[in-house]
C-alpha cells in the first residue's frame, strides 16, 4: 500500500473540513496565533476515526397547508385548528348529509333528520315574535336533509327513459340490492344471486321414427340404465344407444301382432313387450333372444311396470297381473278394480306402492302386500295415463288428465289426501319428475302439443318447448336425468336438454341458450 497516496487523500478530507469553518476577524486571528499550539495526538494517517461523522443536509420546503402546521408548531396548534374548522365550515351540511346516507346504508340505521336551528337575533335585529320565529322555522326547514322516501330513484334513470342507456326498463341487477340504485336494502356485503338457468328451445337431435302410433293409450318409448332407447314401430322394436348412435332390430313379431308397450328392467338388462294380443314378452337384450312369453291377459297391454323382479302389466281387459319372472307361473296376483282400460302404471321409487290410471278416470293407489287400493282418487273427469312418483318426497304423487280435464294434481298417498291442482291447458300424455331437481316435466296433446318444465311446489313454468306438430304422446328420461326424449304421431323422436346434471343440483345455467341448436337428424330405422 502506497502511504504517501493514502496521506494525501486524508490531507485532503481534512482540508476540506476546515474550509468550512467561518472565518475570524484580524484580531481574532492574531490573538490565536500568540496562543501556544497544542499538543495534537499523534495516530496513525491510514486509521479512520471513530469518532468522525458526516454531515447531511437540505434545504426545507414547508408546506403551505394550514392542517400541516399542526405538526411543526406548537404555539400555533390552537390558531390553526381554528382555521381549519372555518374551512370545513362551508361543507357542513354536505358531510352531515353524506353521513347520514353511510351510516343507513352501512349499519342499517333508520332515516335521521337534520333540521337547522332556528338564527339567533344580531344586536341591531329585534327578537322575533311568534310568527316570525314560525317564518324563521320554516326557511330553515327547507334545509333538513332527508333520505329519499323511494330510494329506487337514486342515481338511476326513470324505467322507460329514453335518454337511458339501456333505452327501456332497468335491468335487475345481479347483486343483492342495496339502497342506492335499487328497490330493497340489504347488506352491501352479500353475495350475488345464482344465475337463472337457461333451457335449449330447440332439441339437439332429431330421430325419424316410421309408424310410430298416434295411439293415446300405449308406452311406446322407454330408456334403459345403460344408455339404451327402447321404440315400437309396428309390429318391431327397435334399439338406439345413446353412447354409439347405433340402431338395432331386436325383433318382430307376426303380421298379425304389433307392440303396444316397452319397459326395462331396472338394471336395463331385460326389456318386456306387450303386444295387441294380450301376451308379454321378456328379451335378453345382450343376447337378442326371448326368454319367455307369459299370457293372462284377453286384451292388448298397453302398460308395464317393473319392480325389482315383479313385473307388473296393464290391459284393455280392466285388470292387472304381477308376474314374478323367476317362477314358472304366469302371473302371481291379479288387481281388479278399474272399470275401463288400464293404461298408466308406476312403481314408487321405493318399490312399496303401485299407481295406476285408466280410461275410467279413476287414479288407484296398491300397496305392495295387498290386492285392494288403499287410495281411490276420482277429482280426474278424463282418462289418465300420465302419473309420475316424486324421487324427492316420500308419498308424493302427481297425475295428468286427458282432454276434457287438462289438469296435473298432486297427491299424498301417505295420507290420502289431494294437495294442489294446476290446469294446463291442454290434454296431459306424459309426466316424468326430474331426479337431480325438484321439477317435473309435462308433455302434451289437443291442442298445443308443447312440452312443458314446471317448478315444483309453486308450479311456475320455466320452459315451453316446441317442435311437434302432433300430440307428444312418449317420454322418457335419460339415465344420468338431463336429457328427456318425447315422441309424437309426426313420426319423429326428439332430445331436449332440460334438467342440470346431478353434481350441481342448484339450477345453474347449462349449456347453450335460446339460439337453435344444431339439430342431428337420422333415422331409427
Amino acid at each position: 500500500m502506497d502511504m504517501s497516496i493514502s496521506d494525501e487523500r486524508i490531507s485532503m478530507s481534512l482540508g476540506a473540513s476546515a474550509s468550512t469553518e467561518p472565518r475570524m476577524s484580524g484580531s481574532e486571528a492574531q490573538r490565536k496565533d500568540r496562543a501556544p499550539p497544542s499538543t495534537p495526538t499523534k495516530s496513525p494517517s491510514y486509521l479512520w476515526s471513530p469518532k468522525s461523522k458526516i454531515v447531511y443536509s437540505d434545504r426545507f420546503i414547508p408546506s403551505r397547508a394550514v392542517a400541516a402546521r399542526l405538526d411543526f408548531s406548537v404555539l400555533d396548534r390552537e390558531r390553526v385548528s381554528t382555521e381549519c374548522t372555518q374551512l370545513v365550515s362551508g361543507k357542513e351540511d354536505m358531510s352531515s348529509a353524506y353521513d347520514m346516507l353511510l351510516r343507513t346504508e352501512m349499519l342499517g340505521a333508520a332515516p335521521l333528520i337534520a333540521t337547522a336551528a332556528p338564527a339567533r337575533p344580531t344586536n341591531n335585529e329585534p327578537a322575533p315574535t311568534t310568527s316570525t320565529a314560525t317564518t324563521v322555522q320554516a326557511q330553515h326547514s327547507l334545509k333538513t336533509y332527508r333520505v329519499p322516501s323511494s330510494p329506487s330513484k337514486l342515481f338511476r334513470y326513470l324505467s322507460g327513459d329514453a335518454q337511458s342507456p339501456m333505452g327501456g326498463a332497468t335491468p335487475a341487477s345481479p347483486f343483492s340490492r342495496s339502497l342506492v340504485g335499487d328497490d330493497t336494502v340489504s347488506s352491501p356485503l352479500a353475495s350475488p344471486k345464482l344465475a337463472a338457468r337457461k333451457i335449449p328451445r330447440a332439441p339437439f337431435k332429431v330421430l325419424d321414427a316410421p309408424a310410430l302410433q298416434d295411439d293415446f293409450y300405449l308406452n311406446l318409448v322407454d330408456w334403459s340404465a345403460q344408455n339404451v332407447l327402447a321404440v315400437g314401430l309396428g309390429s318391431c322394436v327397435y334399439l338406439w344407444s345413446a353412447h354409439t348412435s347405433k340402431v338395432t332390430k331386436l325383433c318382430e313379431l307376426p303380421s298379425n301382432d304389433a307392440v303396444s308397450s316397452v319397459s326395462w328392467s331396472h338394471r336395463g338388462t331385460y326389456l318386456s313387450l306387450g303386444t295387441q294380443s294380450g301376451k308379454v314378452q321378456i328379451w335378453d337384450v345382450v343376447r337378442a333372444k326371448a326368454l319367455r312369453t307369459m299370457d293372462g291377459h284377453k286384451g292388448r297391454v298397453g302398460t308395464q311396470a317393473w319392480s325389482s323382479n315383479i313385473l307388473s302389466s296393464g290391459s284393455r281387459d280392466r285388470s292387472i297381473l304381477h308376474r314374478d319372472v323367476r317362477a314358472k307361473e304366469h302371473f302371481c296376483g291379479r288387481l281388479l278394480g278399474h272399470r275401463s282400460e288400464v293404461c298408466g302404471l308406476k312403481w314408487s321409487p321405493d318399490n312399496q306402492q303401485l299407481a295406476s290410471g285408466g280410461n275410467d278416470n279413476h287414479l288407484y293407489v296398491w300397496s305392495a302386500q295387498s290386492s285392494s287400493p288403499i287410495c281411490n282418487f276420482s277429482d280426474h273427469v278424463a282418462a289418465v295415463k300420465a302419473i309420475a312418483w316424486s324421487p324427492h318426497q316420500h308419498g308424493l304423487l302427481a297425475s295428468g288428465g286427458g282432454t276434457a280435464d287438462r289438469c296435473i294434481r298432486f297427491w299424498n298417498t301417505v295420507s290420502g289426501t289431494p294437495l294442489s291442482c294446476v290446469d294446463t291447458g291442454s290434454q296431459v300424455c306424459n309426466l316424468v319428475w326430474s331426479k337431480n331437481v325438484n321439477e317435473i316435466v309435462s308433455t302434451h296433446g289437443y291442442s298445443q302439443n308443447q312440452v312443458v318444465v314446471w317448478k315444483y311446489p309453486d308450479m311456475t313454468k320455466l320452459a315451453t318447448l316446441t317442435g311437434h306438430s302432433l300430440r307428444v304422446l312418449y317420454l322418457a328420461a335419460s339415465p344420468d336425468g338431463q336429457t328427456i326424449v318425447t315422441g309424437a304421431g309426426d313420426e319423429t323422436l326428439r332430445f331436449w336438454n332440460i334438467f342440470p346434471d346431478a353434481r350441481s343440483q342448484a339450477g345453474l345455467a347449462t349449456e347453450g341458450s335460446g339460439a337453435v341448436s344444431l339439430m342431428l337428424r337420422s333415422i331409427i330405422r
